[in-house]
Protein backbone atom coordinates (compact mmCIF):
# COMPACT_ATOMS: atom_id res chain seq x y z
CA UNK A 1 0.00 0.00 0.00
CA UNK A 2 1.25 3.10 -1.20
CA UNK A 3 0.87 6.44 1.04
CA UNK A 4 0.43 8.43 -2.23
CA UNK A 5 -0.52 7.27 -5.84
CA UNK A 6 0.92 10.48 -7.78
CA UNK A 7 -0.54 11.24 -11.30
CA UNK A 8 1.91 12.65 -13.62
CA UNK A 9 5.82 13.09 -13.88
CA UNK A 10 5.79 16.54 -14.41
CA UNK A 11 7.24 19.29 -12.24
CA UNK A 12 4.83 19.15 -9.49
CA UNK A 13 4.24 15.35 -9.22
CA UNK A 14 8.21 15.21 -8.89
CA UNK A 15 8.25 18.12 -6.52
CA UNK A 16 5.71 16.50 -4.25
CA UNK A 17 7.28 12.98 -4.48
CA UNK A 18 10.55 14.07 -3.94
CA UNK A 19 9.67 15.87 -0.59
CA UNK A 20 7.09 13.23 0.43
CA UNK A 21 9.66 10.25 -0.14
CA UNK A 22 12.16 12.30 2.32
CA UNK A 23 9.58 12.56 4.91
CA UNK A 24 9.27 8.51 4.87
CA UNK A 25 6.10 8.36 2.82
CA UNK A 26 6.05 5.43 -0.08
CA UNK A 27 5.16 6.85 -4.05
CA UNK A 28 3.98 5.87 -6.72
CA UNK A 29 4.48 8.08 -9.67
CA UNK A 30 2.76 7.10 -12.69
CA UNK A 31 2.62 8.95 -16.23
CA UNK A 32 0.66 7.75 -19.83
CA UNK A 33 3.73 9.05 -21.33
CA UNK A 34 6.79 6.99 -21.75
CA UNK A 35 9.18 9.60 -20.15
CA UNK A 36 9.03 11.69 -17.43
CA UNK A 37 9.33 15.37 -16.92
CA UNK A 38 6.12 16.12 -18.52
CA UNK A 39 6.37 19.30 -20.73
CA UNK A 40 9.42 20.42 -19.62
CA UNK A 41 11.20 16.94 -21.37
CA UNK A 42 14.47 17.13 -22.66
CA UNK A 43 16.13 14.81 -25.29
CA UNK A 44 19.47 14.28 -27.17
CA UNK A 45 19.25 15.06 -30.95
CA UNK A 46 22.40 15.09 -32.71
CA UNK A 47 24.24 16.36 -29.32
CA UNK A 48 21.89 19.07 -28.84
CA UNK A 49 19.38 19.14 -25.41
CA UNK A 50 16.01 19.72 -27.93
CA UNK A 51 12.88 20.94 -25.71
CA UNK A 52 10.34 18.81 -27.24
CA UNK A 53 7.21 20.58 -25.98
CA UNK A 54 8.52 24.30 -26.48
CA UNK A 55 11.07 26.49 -24.76
CA UNK A 56 11.02 26.53 -20.97
CA UNK A 57 14.00 28.93 -19.54
CA UNK A 58 13.84 28.78 -15.43
CA UNK A 59 13.57 32.28 -13.89
CA UNK A 60 12.35 33.50 -10.40
CA UNK A 61 13.02 36.23 -7.79
CA UNK A 62 12.23 33.58 -5.16
CA UNK A 63 15.65 32.21 -3.58
CA UNK A 64 14.60 29.65 -2.03
CA UNK A 65 13.09 28.25 -5.10
CA UNK A 66 16.44 28.92 -6.87
CA UNK A 67 18.20 26.92 -4.51
CA UNK A 68 15.83 24.13 -4.46
CA UNK A 69 16.54 23.22 -8.10
CA UNK A 70 19.93 23.65 -8.01
CA UNK A 71 20.15 20.56 -5.42
CA UNK A 72 18.89 18.85 -8.11
CA UNK A 73 20.78 20.27 -11.00
CA UNK A 74 23.26 22.71 -12.34
CA UNK A 75 22.10 25.61 -14.60
CA UNK A 76 24.09 27.83 -17.00
CA UNK A 77 24.00 31.58 -16.78
CA UNK A 78 21.47 31.44 -19.84
CA UNK A 79 19.38 34.77 -20.54
CA UNK A 80 16.23 35.07 -22.45
CA UNK A 81 16.48 37.66 -25.31
CA UNK A 82 14.15 37.04 -28.02
CA UNK A 83 13.77 38.62 -31.39
CA UNK A 84 10.36 39.60 -33.20
CA UNK A 85 10.46 39.27 -36.82
CA UNK A 86 7.70 41.13 -38.98
CA UNK A 87 7.85 40.99 -42.15
CA UNK A 88 11.62 40.76 -42.10
CA UNK A 89 12.05 43.51 -40.08
CA UNK A 90 13.91 42.45 -36.51
CA UNK A 91 12.94 44.00 -33.17
CA UNK A 92 14.34 43.17 -29.80
CA UNK A 93 12.16 42.01 -26.86
CA UNK A 94 10.67 43.37 -24.72
CA UNK A 95 9.98 46.79 -25.69
CA UNK A 96 12.60 48.81 -24.94
CA UNK A 97 15.09 51.66 -27.07
CA UNK A 98 16.38 48.71 -29.20
CA UNK A 99 13.04 48.42 -30.57
CA UNK A 100 11.73 52.00 -29.97
CA UNK A 101 15.15 53.37 -32.11
CA UNK A 102 14.22 50.50 -34.61
CA UNK A 103 10.50 51.34 -34.73
CA UNK A 104 10.88 55.69 -34.51
CA UNK A 105 13.91 55.91 -35.06
CA UNK A 106 14.74 57.91 -31.48
CA UNK A 107 17.81 58.14 -29.76
CA UNK A 108 16.72 59.11 -26.14
CA UNK A 109 14.17 57.87 -23.49
CA UNK A 110 12.70 60.99 -23.05
CA UNK A 111 11.91 60.63 -27.06
CA UNK A 112 10.67 57.34 -27.18
CA UNK A 113 8.53 58.43 -24.25
CA UNK A 114 7.01 61.00 -25.75
CA UNK A 115 6.62 58.88 -29.11
CA UNK A 116 4.85 56.30 -26.79
CA UNK A 117 2.16 59.26 -25.02
CA UNK A 118 0.97 60.70 -28.74
CA UNK A 119 0.46 57.47 -29.58
CA UNK A 120 -1.90 56.56 -26.38
CA UNK A 121 -3.09 59.62 -26.74
CA UNK A 122 -4.51 59.41 -30.16
CA UNK A 123 -6.51 56.18 -29.74
CA UNK A 124 -7.52 55.76 -25.61
CA UNK A 125 -9.99 54.27 -24.70
CA UNK A 126 -11.59 54.81 -21.16
CA UNK A 127 -12.68 51.58 -20.41
CA UNK A 128 -10.94 49.04 -22.58
CA UNK A 129 -13.72 45.89 -23.29
CA UNK A 130 -11.01 43.96 -25.19
CA UNK A 131 -6.78 42.97 -25.54
CA UNK A 132 -6.71 45.71 -28.83
CA UNK A 133 -7.87 48.28 -27.26
CA UNK A 134 -5.94 47.42 -23.93
CA UNK A 135 -3.09 47.20 -25.64
CA UNK A 136 -3.04 50.52 -27.68
CA UNK A 137 -3.36 52.34 -23.87
CA UNK A 138 -0.25 51.06 -22.83
CA UNK A 139 1.57 50.94 -25.94
CA UNK A 140 0.19 52.60 -28.84
CA UNK A 141 -1.03 51.69 -32.18
CA UNK A 142 2.61 51.01 -34.26
CA UNK A 143 4.02 48.02 -31.37
CA UNK A 144 0.50 46.72 -31.29
CA UNK A 145 0.27 46.48 -34.79
CA UNK A 146 3.40 45.20 -35.70
CA UNK A 147 4.50 43.17 -32.64
CA UNK A 148 1.36 42.34 -30.67
CA UNK A 149 -1.67 41.92 -33.17
CA UNK A 150 -0.51 39.46 -35.35
CA UNK A 151 1.43 36.72 -32.87
CA UNK A 152 -1.52 37.27 -30.19
CA UNK A 153 -4.22 36.35 -32.69
CA UNK A 154 -2.18 33.11 -33.66
CA UNK A 155 -1.45 32.01 -30.36
CA UNK A 156 -5.54 32.45 -29.29
CA UNK A 157 -6.66 31.73 -32.55
CA UNK A 158 -9.33 34.43 -31.89
CA UNK A 159 -9.16 38.41 -33.35
CA UNK A 160 -7.94 40.67 -30.73
CA UNK A 161 -10.84 42.44 -30.68
CA UNK A 162 -12.50 39.01 -29.32
CA UNK A 163 -10.10 38.86 -26.15
CA UNK A 164 -10.28 39.73 -22.83
CA UNK A 165 -8.34 43.27 -21.94
CA UNK A 166 -7.40 41.13 -18.37
CA UNK A 167 -5.14 39.09 -20.76
CA UNK A 168 -2.69 41.73 -21.02
CA UNK A 169 -3.05 44.45 -17.75
CA UNK A 170 0.60 45.41 -18.24
CA UNK A 171 3.30 45.31 -21.01
CA UNK A 172 7.01 45.78 -20.30
CA UNK A 173 8.21 48.92 -21.39
CA UNK A 174 11.76 49.88 -20.60
CA UNK A 175 13.16 52.61 -21.38
CA UNK A 176 16.59 51.29 -21.10
CA UNK A 177 18.78 49.39 -23.93
CA UNK A 178 18.15 46.29 -22.09
CA UNK A 179 16.99 42.57 -23.91
CA UNK A 180 16.67 40.31 -20.69
CA UNK A 181 13.22 39.74 -21.33
CA UNK A 182 12.21 38.29 -17.41
CA UNK A 183 13.27 40.97 -14.83
CA UNK A 184 14.47 37.90 -12.60
CA UNK A 185 17.06 37.48 -10.14
CA UNK A 186 17.38 34.07 -11.30
CA UNK A 187 17.39 32.75 -14.32
CA UNK A 188 18.84 29.42 -16.67
CA UNK A 189 18.74 26.36 -17.72
CA UNK A 190 19.89 23.22 -16.26
CA UNK A 191 23.52 21.96 -18.44
CA UNK A 192 22.42 18.70 -18.21
CA UNK A 193 18.53 19.35 -19.09
CA UNK A 194 14.85 19.30 -17.78
CA UNK A 195 15.01 15.52 -17.91
CA UNK A 196 17.62 14.88 -16.12
CA UNK A 197 16.91 17.63 -13.20
CA UNK A 198 13.40 15.76 -13.12
CA UNK A 199 15.17 12.29 -12.48
CA UNK A 200 16.90 13.68 -9.97
CA UNK A 201 13.91 14.94 -8.18
CA UNK A 202 12.63 10.90 -8.72
CA UNK A 203 15.59 9.63 -7.82
CA UNK A 204 14.50 6.35 -5.39
CA UNK A 205 10.71 6.89 -6.05
CA UNK A 206 9.13 4.22 -8.01
CA UNK A 207 7.66 5.13 -11.57
CA UNK A 208 6.06 3.81 -14.05
CA UNK A 209 5.39 5.12 -17.24
CA UNK A 210 3.16 4.22 -19.85
CA UNK A 211 0.53 3.77 -17.31
CA UNK A 212 -2.80 6.02 -18.44
CA UNK A 213 -4.64 7.04 -14.70
CA UNK A 214 -8.24 7.34 -16.15
CA UNK A 215 -8.18 4.42 -18.31
CA UNK A 216 -7.46 2.20 -15.21
CA UNK A 217 -8.25 4.18 -12.70
CA UNK A 218 -10.27 2.13 -9.49
CA UNK A 219 -7.43 -0.68 -9.96
CA UNK A 220 -5.05 2.43 -9.15
CA UNK A 221 -6.93 4.53 -6.97
CA UNK A 222 -6.80 1.01 -4.42
CA UNK A 223 -2.93 0.87 -4.40
CA UNK A 224 -2.89 4.21 -2.36
CA UNK A 225 -3.97 5.80 0.73
CA UNK A 226 -4.49 9.24 -1.24
CA UNK A 227 -4.27 10.37 -4.86
CA UNK A 228 -2.07 13.65 -6.28
CA UNK A 229 -3.58 14.33 -9.42
CA UNK A 230 -1.75 16.37 -12.41
CA UNK A 231 -4.08 16.04 -14.95
CA UNK A 232 -6.75 17.79 -16.51
CA UNK A 233 -9.25 18.21 -13.82
CA UNK A 234 -12.29 18.17 -16.20
CA UNK A 235 -11.74 15.11 -17.34
CA UNK A 236 -10.98 13.61 -13.80
CA UNK A 237 -14.65 14.69 -13.78
CA UNK A 238 -15.41 12.89 -16.90
CA UNK A 239 -16.36 16.65 -18.64
CA UNK A 240 -19.88 16.37 -16.70
CA UNK A 241 -20.12 20.00 -16.89
CA UNK A 242 -18.95 20.04 -20.50
CA UNK A 243 -14.90 20.48 -21.68
CA UNK A 244 -12.55 23.30 -20.52
CA UNK A 245 -10.97 25.14 -22.86
CA UNK A 246 -7.21 24.71 -23.89
CA UNK A 247 -4.79 26.40 -26.70
CA UNK A 248 -2.41 23.40 -27.80
CA UNK A 249 0.75 23.81 -29.68
CA UNK A 250 2.31 21.37 -32.61
CA UNK A 251 5.63 21.52 -33.27
CA UNK A 252 7.63 20.80 -36.37
CA UNK A 253 11.21 20.25 -35.46
CA UNK A 254 14.03 19.79 -37.91
CA UNK A 255 17.94 18.58 -37.94
CA UNK A 256 19.46 20.81 -40.62
CA UNK A 257 23.09 20.88 -41.86
CA UNK A 258 24.08 23.99 -41.13
CA UNK A 259 25.91 25.55 -38.07
CA UNK A 260 23.62 28.40 -36.88
CA UNK A 261 20.25 29.00 -38.78
CA UNK A 262 18.86 32.22 -36.90
CA UNK A 263 21.18 33.28 -34.35
CA UNK A 264 19.16 33.43 -31.65
CA UNK A 265 17.01 30.89 -29.27
CA UNK A 266 13.62 32.17 -29.51
CA UNK A 267 12.35 34.46 -32.87
CA UNK A 268 8.60 35.43 -32.64
CA UNK A 269 7.13 35.92 -36.32
CA UNK A 270 4.62 38.49 -35.48
CA UNK A 271 2.91 38.97 -38.60
CA UNK A 272 -0.33 37.90 -39.32
CA UNK A 273 0.64 36.13 -42.64
CA UNK A 274 3.57 33.90 -41.17
CA UNK A 275 1.43 30.53 -40.25
CA UNK A 276 3.88 29.83 -37.27
CA UNK A 277 4.10 31.87 -33.96
CA UNK A 278 8.12 31.22 -33.28
CA UNK A 279 10.62 29.13 -34.57
CA UNK A 280 13.19 27.78 -31.46
CA UNK A 281 16.90 27.24 -32.43
CA UNK A 282 17.42 24.84 -29.21
CA UNK A 283 21.50 24.96 -29.20
CA UNK A 284 21.43 28.67 -28.36
CA UNK A 285 19.81 27.82 -25.03
CA UNK A 286 23.80 26.59 -23.97
CA UNK A 287 26.84 27.89 -25.19
CA UNK A 288 27.46 25.93 -28.01
CA UNK A 289 29.46 28.90 -29.86
CA UNK A 290 32.09 27.38 -28.32
CA UNK A 291 31.53 23.85 -30.08
CA UNK A 292 29.02 24.87 -32.80
CA UNK A 293 29.16 21.88 -34.40
CA UNK A 294 27.98 21.18 -38.41
CA UNK A 295 24.20 20.56 -37.45
CA UNK A 296 21.66 22.66 -35.93
CA UNK A 297 17.78 21.86 -34.65
CA UNK A 298 14.83 24.05 -34.65
CA UNK A 299 11.22 23.71 -33.55
CA UNK A 300 7.82 25.67 -35.64
CA UNK A 301 5.66 26.33 -33.19
CA UNK A 302 2.32 25.95 -34.64
CA UNK A 303 -0.23 26.90 -32.10
CA UNK A 304 -4.36 25.63 -32.48
CA UNK A 305 -7.29 24.87 -31.00
CA UNK A 306 -7.34 21.87 -28.33
CA UNK A 307 -9.37 19.03 -29.53
CA UNK A 308 -9.23 15.40 -27.80
CA UNK A 309 -5.65 13.63 -28.12
CA UNK A 310 -4.05 16.94 -28.15
CA UNK A 311 -1.67 17.82 -25.64
CA UNK A 312 -3.20 20.45 -23.62
CA UNK A 313 -1.04 23.64 -23.00
CA UNK A 314 -2.62 26.83 -22.52
CA UNK A 315 -6.02 27.52 -20.20
CA UNK A 316 -8.46 29.89 -22.21
CA UNK A 317 -9.00 32.55 -19.33
CA UNK A 318 -12.02 33.83 -20.28
CA UNK A 319 -14.96 34.23 -18.02
CA UNK A 320 -17.30 31.35 -19.60
CA UNK A 321 -13.88 29.20 -18.62
CA UNK A 322 -13.35 30.85 -15.34
CA UNK A 323 -16.88 29.92 -14.55
CA UNK A 324 -16.95 26.22 -15.59
CA UNK A 325 -13.50 25.75 -13.81
CA UNK A 326 -14.87 27.07 -10.71
CA UNK A 327 -17.57 24.08 -11.00
CA UNK A 328 -14.62 21.45 -11.22
CA UNK A 329 -13.31 23.26 -8.38
CA UNK A 330 -15.66 22.64 -6.45
CA UNK A 331 -16.55 19.19 -7.33
CA UNK A 332 -12.64 18.87 -6.42
CA UNK A 333 -12.23 20.41 -3.23
CA UNK A 334 -15.42 17.93 -1.97
CA UNK A 335 -13.52 14.81 -3.49
CA UNK A 336 -11.71 12.96 -0.35
CA UNK A 337 -8.15 11.55 -0.59
CA UNK A 338 -7.39 13.25 -3.99
CA UNK A 339 -5.23 16.35 -4.12
CA UNK A 340 -5.42 18.50 -7.38
CA UNK A 341 -2.24 20.36 -8.73
CA UNK A 342 -0.04 21.63 -11.29
CA UNK A 343 -1.17 23.79 -14.39
CA UNK A 344 -4.19 21.22 -15.48
CA UNK A 345 -5.56 20.23 -12.01
CA UNK A 346 -6.09 23.72 -11.08
CA UNK A 347 -6.81 25.26 -14.84
CA UNK A 348 -3.83 27.67 -14.38
CA UNK A 349 -0.69 28.98 -16.38
CA UNK A 350 1.92 28.27 -14.27
CA UNK A 351 5.69 29.27 -14.78
CA UNK A 352 7.79 26.98 -13.41
CA UNK A 353 8.97 28.38 -9.98
CA UNK A 354 5.51 28.83 -9.50
CA UNK A 355 4.86 25.10 -10.11
CA UNK A 356 7.12 24.41 -7.62
CA UNK A 357 6.31 26.54 -5.18
CA UNK A 358 3.04 25.40 -4.64
CA UNK A 359 4.23 21.47 -5.00
CA UNK A 360 6.45 22.84 -1.81
CA UNK A 361 3.27 24.14 -0.41
CA UNK A 362 1.25 21.57 -0.78
CA UNK A 363 3.45 18.79 0.27
CA UNK A 364 4.28 20.14 3.51
CA UNK A 365 0.52 20.81 4.38
CA UNK A 366 0.01 17.27 4.01
CA UNK A 367 2.85 16.46 5.97
CA UNK A 368 1.91 18.79 8.98
CA UNK A 369 -1.89 18.15 8.35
Amino acid sequence: MYDYLIVGAGLFGAVFAREAAAAGKRCLVIDKRSHIAGNIYTEDVEGIAVHRYGAHIFHTNNKAVWDYVNRFATFNRYTNSPVANYKGELYNLPFNMNTFNKMWGVVTPAEAQAKIDEQRAAHYTAHPQNLEEQAINLVGVDIYEKLIKGYTEKQWGRPCTALPAFIIQRLPVRLTFDNNYFNALYQGIPNEGYTALVANLLQGVEVRLDTDYLADRAALDALARKVVYTGPIDAYFDACYGALQYRSVRFETEVLDCPNYQGNAVINYTDAETPYTRIIEHKHFVFASTEPGTKTVISREYSAEWKPGDEPYYPVNDAENGALYARYKALADARPGVIFGGRLGEYKYYDMDRVIEAALACVQRELNG
